[in-house]
């Protein structure tokens, strides 16, 4: 409550001395976690109602869709309204439920089993849409077109084209973050897409097969038989523990003569695995690594990455160790797609990590432009990003703190209390934004925030028309400017698992609730299967399951 009147002081202030021309600064704080501030001078979502019936003659706006991964595909099967001619543009004709990509690398679950083709997805909706197989590789915001070139190979000359669009979602996710490091590219293995899953499985198979091989020296099958993790994240440290399940319990017995070669280590560059969970989790998954054989190395920075080796260096001491491996698996963290990476500098966002879009996730600096899940992140910045935006917006501010000896933003916020009370809590101001900025500057990249903001944007789509007529937002702090059309995006999250291995995983509810153990697992099973996006998909995974328990993962060499 105290920072929402500074706030109107704020505002008062600045309109009683600058008389402002545009919108300036909403706050909101949601009780599940969502707190942005908003710069904003124009409706978010204004494209969105121009065109519709009774607008520019009827005709139907052209959507383009970027990607059918979390966001993307979220989106379109929250999309209700029938009045956009709808494109989709990807390299993968189907949607795959990342969650159990660990699962496809030990035969647990088929690959097959956790995609859905995207035109069952979109089929019988109530808009027009096409779907086309390909990458794009340059949008041009002026132009308002997106460069796309086709995955079959076609003759010279047919392998690319380009579609116009008068609103457009990019939903591309991210690539693996290398850090640059030599031989990442060329020796690792990745865990982003089916492709992945399918060929770090061969390869774990492809190691028992030839370390079984009667010419192989027991040095060289100490190397095969060595399998590398980078990144203690939750990606790395699932891989790890189903790695373990799939070699201790399936592959022992079919590999007897090999069972006292295996060797899993999992190397981390921080202090501690699973950073991001309660210390009790990573407490647990410490001992039940060092129960399970699995070297866990924190302080690890990998520096290079060979055909036969793997180059650390340690944190605390320097010291570089070189350490072979027949397998490695690089998780550790995303980093934006060349493609974004080039639309970002033409929009003046060079230098980001990802894409800045404001709370109702349209794109910084862009018209008619959206942008969900990895690609990018919501900006609210901080106090002094604030106050500086404050000052270019309105440079009358400054200069009206130089005609009235004010010294800074903050004196201004003061004088414009009044003699009733002369000291304005400032500090608590810049706490609270610093709060705001740590908490929701940079949503974590995952599935659940990629499918919510994939929901949200469809249901502001699905109720452009009604919204802008009847606003239901949060009140413009101009004076007579009434509502924006629609409520921020407010991301609720909802817990995370990490599965551990030994049927036991660790769940951590909202408020750092902790659940440890076999029931955790079972809650696990319980809430993925009920993610699949189709009863197809459902019923396969299930049944992988159940052939899992019955007759053991799959370890035939595909």
């Amino acid at each position: 409550m105290k920072g929402f009147q500074i706030f109107r002081r704020a505002s008062t202030a600045i309109r009683n001395r600058a008389t402002p021309s545009k919108l300036l600064i909403v706050l909101t704080f949601g009780a599940a976690g969502g707190a942005f501030l908003a710069i904003s001078d124009d409706s978010p979502f204004r494209s969105l109602t121009a065109g519709e019936s009774g607008n520019d003659g009827g005709k139907k706006k052209k959507l383009v869709v970027l990607g059918t991964g979390w966001g993307g595909t979220t989106f379109l099967k929250n999309l209700k309204t029938s009045a956009y001619d709808v494109h989709v543009v990807s390299p993968h004709n189907y949607f795959t439920f990342t969650p159990l990509l660990p699962s496809v690398t030990n035969g647990t679950v088929e690959a097959r089993s956790i995609v859905e083709p995207i035109r069952n997805i979109v089929r019988n909706k109530p808009y027009n849409v096409e779907f086309k197989e390909a990458e794009c590789y340059r949008i041009d915001p002026v132009n308002k077109k997106v460069y796309c070139r086709s995955i079959q190979n076609l003759g010279h000359g047919e392998n690319e084209f380009a579609l116009d669009y008068d609103v457009l979602v990019i939903a591309m996710g991210a690539r693996v973050n290398t850090f640059n490091t030599p031989g990442v590219e060329e020796h690792a293995h990745f865990l982003k897409e089916v492709d992945d899953a399918q060929k770090l499985r061969r390869s774990i198979i492809d190691c028992y097969e030839r370390a079984s091989l009667p010419t192989i020296s027991e040095e060289e099958k100490k190397r095969i038989m060595h399998f590398v993790v980078v990144g203690g994240g939750p990606t790395g440290v699932e891989y790890a523990a189903e790695l373990h399940d799939f070699a201790s319990q399936d592959l022992a017995s079919l590999y007897p003569s090999l069972k006292d070669y295996l060797k899993i280590t999992l190397l981390e560059a921080g202090n501690h695995i699973l950073p991001m969970f309660h210390k009790k989790v990573t407490d647990f998954a410490n001992e039940k690594f060092q129960k399970d054989q699995i070297d866990v190395k924190t302080g690890s920075m990998v520096v290079k990455v060979s055909d036969k080796d793997i180059s650390t260096k340690n944190r605390a001491t320097g010291q570089i160790e070189a350490i072979p491996y027949g397998v490695v698996l690089w998780s550790t963290g995303i980093a934006t797609r060349p493609v974004i990476a080039e639309f970002m500098e033409k929009i003046g966002q060079a230098g980001r990590r990802v894409m800045a879009i404001d709370e109702w996730l349209k794109v910084q600096g862009c018209d008619d432009v959206y942008a969900l899940g990895d690609c990018a992140s919501i900006d609210v910045g901080d106090f002094k990003e604030f106050v500086k935006d404050i000052y270019e917006r309105y440079p009358q501010v400054r200069k009206y703190l130089e005609k009235n000896k004010l010294k800074n933003f903050e004196a201004l916020l003061r004088n414009a209390q009044g003699d009733s009370q002369k000291k304005i809590d400032i500090e608590a101001l810049k706490k609270a934004l610093s709060e705001v900025d740590s908490q929701v500057s940079f949503l974590p990249p995952t599935a659940q925030v990629a499918s919510q903001q994939g929901k949200y944007l469809a249901a502001c789509f699905n109720k452009a028309g009604r919204c802008e007529k009847k606003p239901e937002g949060p009140f413009r702090f101009q004076e007579n400017a009434g509502r924006y059309p629609f409520h921020p995006f407010s991301y609720k999250h909802s817990g995370q698992f990490a599965p551990l291995g030994g049927e036991q995983a660790a769940v951590q509810f909202p408020g750092d609730w902790v659940s440890i153990g076999h029931a955790s697992q079972g809650l696990w099973y319980t809430v993925y299967a009920s993610k699949l996006v189709t009863w197809r998909t459902k019923v396969l995974v299930v049944s992988d399951w159940f052939r899992r328990f019955t007759f053991g993962r799959d370890s035939s060499h595909l």
